[in-house]
């Protein structure tokens, strides 16, 4: 875990407009800033910028956050790794906690392997430009300099030791841990990559951080990747997604394929919103990741059984990541095609329309389960439910399990409760909405603004005085951060402290007003005194109105002697009112 105390002391040192505007340029609009928000396409801008409360928010998606979440959604990122990213551009070193993969990395040694491999890429782009055979293959592929530029496309000539025309220390360990020499078991070193055309794998910084490297003649392996390393995790990293960010934000779908040079091929050919696993199946990270990016995955893998065996392992690592306001589809090629020789054969055209009429997630997954089994006969229909089960437990999403519950009660004769019961899952029913409770919460909806504007004006907050209005949790909360602080507190450091609790979104909400009708400094601490007077006015009518009815109901000799004093004294109040 990182300590929220750096987290406060990171927001405190990144300016969000100075980030933003790295990647969107914004615009002044009057005391915040403004642009198209760079979370789904819009003509007008609706996402603005607050420099004083250092958040942004979209009045026209609802996107909302710090820079660390700014981080998290434009560039896919997880928490930990957004914060990593952002203490790297503040100069801060992030404290590392225990479980760490590389526990014996040594200070300043990521920055050391990022220098290896940008040093290692540019040698093959420089040997790229002067191999008669790297070029001839590249056309005949039907690359062209613009796409080969686009994915930094290199070449790694035939011999064994090249790289030291590059890297004065060739037995230094940076260049083994980095992947690029391999030892053998005598301790002599040699290049990893030879005679092949060679693809960086770029993580969401722009960082090269692992290669990719295509046998250019006859060999074994076709393909051969760098192996894990301090900079790469497989199951972490896709191939193209830093290429792709503008397209999958106007197509609002990402495609995956199997290999880069299907992504490369694909926007070869003019799509450029797909993306590529890296040796390994599709992880639950992959997903997740895309996720936050786009709401439609399709997943395109090579017609052949290897390739389907790929879309299932697919769905069984997708399930757990999805929600019901996010689709997964799938599809299938002629056995003989993948991605790549798909769109060069038939075109452009022809694959958006595979895009378009992908199977959808719920299709693939019945269609496996019932060719599994035989439906005509009691024992396939049972093993149909038996083999469904495990799935529906991870999936999270209510209304697409209750639909496959309903499909799978059809195919195999069970009552829709029948299958419920079978798997394990809780009947789903749609609970009335709530009525609303007949107060006013008009003033604590405006304590609450008045809070985020001036967060230290909640440690003054009287909690025995808020009424049991929808914002009452969210002052509480508040009142409880501040309190237990010494120090003065931003907006962006209480969001953080927030992230994942039952009042974020009550949060957020209330901040995204303050954009449109924000409070000067001595306008908010006068709102707040007269709120506060107000508040305490209406508790004093809920404890007459009590001790009223208590005496009409035993009598005032009812009342024990403290509430006789009350009593007397609220009636009082309530005459001078009147």
């Amino acid at each position: 875990m990182i300590p929220d105390s750096f987290i406060q002391d990171l927001l405190a040192r990144v300016d969000i407009v100075e980030l933003v505007d790295g990647y969107v340029p914004l615009k002044k609009a009057g005391a915040n800033y403004a642009a198209c928000c760079p979370f789904h396409n819009e003509k007008s801008p609706s996402f603005t910028v607050s420099p004083t409360k250092q958040f942004y928010h979209c009045f026209g998606c609802g996107a909302h956050g710090t820079a660390i979440s700014f981080v998290m959604e434009y560039q896919g990122l997880g928490f930990v790794d957004a914060v990593k990213d952002l203490a790297t551009r503040a100069g801060m070193q992030v404290p590392e906690s225990e479980g760490r993969s590389f526990k014996d990395e040594k200070p300043g040694q990521t920055r050391t392997l990022i220098e290896i491999m940008a040093r290692a890429a540019q040698y093959y782009k420089d040997q790229l430009k002067k191999s008669p055979q790297a070029i001839e293959y590249c056309k005949k592929r039907g690359l062209t300099g613009e796409v080969a530029a686009r994915f930094g496309m290199g070449y790694a000539p035939d011999g064994w030791q090249n790289l030291q025309e590059v890297f004065a220390d060739y037995n230094s360990d940076e260049l083994k841990l980095a992947g690029l020499v391999i030892e053998n078991e005598a301790g002599r070193r040699y290049d990893r990559f030879r005679d092949r055309l060679m693809i960086p794998i770029i993580n969401p910084k722009g960082e090269i951080i692992a290669f990719g490297g295509r046998i250019i003649d006859q060999g074994e392996p076709k393909y051969l990747n760098s192996p894990e390393t301090p900079l790469f995790e497989k199951g972490r990293e896709l191939f193209g997604l830093p290429q792709a960010r503008q397209a999958l934000r106007e197509t609002d779908t990402a495609i995956v394929t199997e290999g880069y040079m299907d992504v490369i091929a694909l926007a070869q050919n003019g799509v450029c919103n797909a993306v590529a696993t890296l040796g390994t199946a599709t992880t639950a990270t992959h997903v997740t990741k895309l996720l936050r990016q786009v709401d439609r995955i399709v997943f395109c893998f090579d017609g052949d059984n290897a390739g389907r065996k790929a879309a299932w392992r697919a769905l069984e690592n997708s399930l757990e990541a999805l929600a019901d306001n996010k689709r997964l589809a799938f599809i299938f090629l002629p056995q003989e095609h993948d991605p790549d020789s798909y769109i060069r054969e038939f075109g452009k055209e022809q694959f958006d329309r595979q895009v378009t009429q992908a199977m959808p997630l719920s299709d693939f997954l019945l269609r496996e389960l019932a060719q599994r089994c035989d439906l005509t006969s009691s024992e396939g229909k049972a093993q149909l439910i038996y083999e469904a089960k495990p799935l529906l437990l991870k999936l999270p999403t209510p209304l697409l399990r209750l639909q496959l519950v309903k499909r799978l009660a059809e195919a195999s004769g069970f009552a829709q409760g029948e299958v419920e019961r079978l798997c394990e899952l809780k009947s789903y029913t749609p609970s009335a909405p709530p009525r609303a409770k007949r107060t006013a919460p008009s003033l604590t909806r405006n304590l609450l603004r008045i809070v985020l504007h001036k967060p230290q004006l909640a440690s003054r907050l009287p909690i025995d005085l808020l009424p049991d209005t929808p914002e009452r949790p969210a002052l509480l909360r508040l009142h409880q951060l501040v309190s237990a602080r010494h120090d003065a507190c931003s907006y962006a450091s209480l969001r953080e402290q927030l992230r994942g609790q039952p009042e974020e979104a009550m949060i957020e909400n209330a901040a995204s007003e303050l954009l449109g009708q924000p409070f000067d400094e001595d306008e908010a601490d006068k709102e707040f005194c007269d709120t506060l007077e107000k508040l305490q006015e209406g508790g004093q009518k809920r404890a007459f109105a009590e001790l009223q009815m208590k005496a009409q109901q035993f009598g005032v000799s009812g009342l024990s002697a403290e509430e006789k004093q009350a009593y007397l004294q609220l009636l009082g109040k309530q005459s001078n009112r009147s």
